[in-house]
């Protein structure tokens, strides 16, 4: 166990306990793990702990559970805890006071390639943009976000057809690797940092939306496919599904692109008994998984089974 380095540990979801389980796996001592509050969740609002406390209930690494980073109380439980280095993982932003706190600072592991794609939705937006690499940071917090000094990056490519679940299962194993890699340098006191760039053209990561999440059928057939596999599975894009009388909001997780020559209307349906398509410039969106209100996902096949497209059926 590493004597020199006493570690706060801040995260919340399944992206971060990959980082903090390889921290443990190391022998690092954790002397405090900070996540969010527990939430209401499900048909019965139950309180569910985060991933990030389970896990690290698990390992019997002490919780706090802080509503405000501000508040007094918390301030004096974190200091308390003595650690020289703070690591956040999918946290939120910090104050000061938080932040400068320990003797070797904090530093946070970003799902990008800083300084491109700040903010809180790195994953989905390189794909929706049709970035064809990606990759994550570390870089040392200060009073901006995602803005400070770097200290160690990695790249990986994204394939044609991955969407943004198994991106961020690919990032959140190589940004493990990456923090334990900035662990290493801290604690030999190897650390070089670097400002990001500075530029005028930057491509943001901003919080995902309704508005934003909806298909524009009238784009071109690349932005619709990368849009679609960029939000898939979570939050997933929508459309609303006009047939016969009836209107309904759908998420769509699953599609293929077509490029085909046809004069038919933007957003008109096309199916048969194996196949649901939607009329795009230069092609058809082929539809291989989606979800009815109230419905659970299913494929296709499973959906025509039970369901039935009405000759004017289009989507809007």
């Amino acid at each position: 166990m590493s004597s020199k380095l006493r570690i706060v540990f801040m995260g919340t979801p399944d992206f971060a306990v990959a980082t903090l389980s390889v921290l443990v796996a190391h022998n690092y001592h954790i002397v405090g793990v900070i996540t969010a509050p527990d939430k209401p969740s499900g048909r019965g609002q139950k309180l569910t702990e985060s991933a990030i406390k389970s896990y690290a209930k698990s390992q019997n690494l002490p919780v706090l559970q802080p509503t405000n980073l501000k508040n007094e109380a918390f301030l004096s439980q974190l200091k308390s805890l003595q650690a020289n280095l703070q690591i956040v993982v999918a946290f939120r932003m910090l104050p000061k006071d938080v932040w400068q706190m320990p003797l070797y600072g904090t530093f946070n592991l970003h799902a990008s390639l800083l300084p491109n794609y700040r903010g809180a939705a790195p994953i989905n937006w390189a794909i929706i943009n049709g970035e064809t690499k990606t990759g994550v940071s570390t870089f040392f917090i200060d009073d901006k976000i995602d803005t400070g000094n770097l200290i160690l990056q990695e790249e990986t490519e994204i394939e044609p057809n991955e969407n943004a679940g198994s991106l961020h299962d690919k990032l959140m194993q190589i940004g493990s690797q990456l923090v334990l890699k900035t662990v290493v340098l801290i604690e030999k006191n190897n650390i070089i940092t670097k400002p990001q760039k500075t530029t005028t053209v930057l491509k943001t990561a901003h919080k995902l939306n309704k508005d934003n999440c909806k298909i524009d059928w009238f784009d071109s057939i690349e932005n619709i496919y990368n849009k679609i596999r960029g939000l898939s599975p979570y939050p997933a894009a929508w459309c609303t599904l006009v047939n016969a009388n009836t209107s309904l909001d759908i998420k769509i997780y699953k599609v293929d692109k077509s490029f085909e020559t046809h004069s038919i209307q933007t957003g008109t349906i096309l199916c048969n008994k194996n196949q649901l398509k939607v009329a795009v410039a230069k092609g058809y969106i082929i539809l291989k998984e989606i979800k009815l209100p109230g419905k659970r996902a299913m494929d296709i096949k499973s959906l025509l089974n039970g369901y039935t497209f009405y000759d004017d059926a289009k989507m809007l």
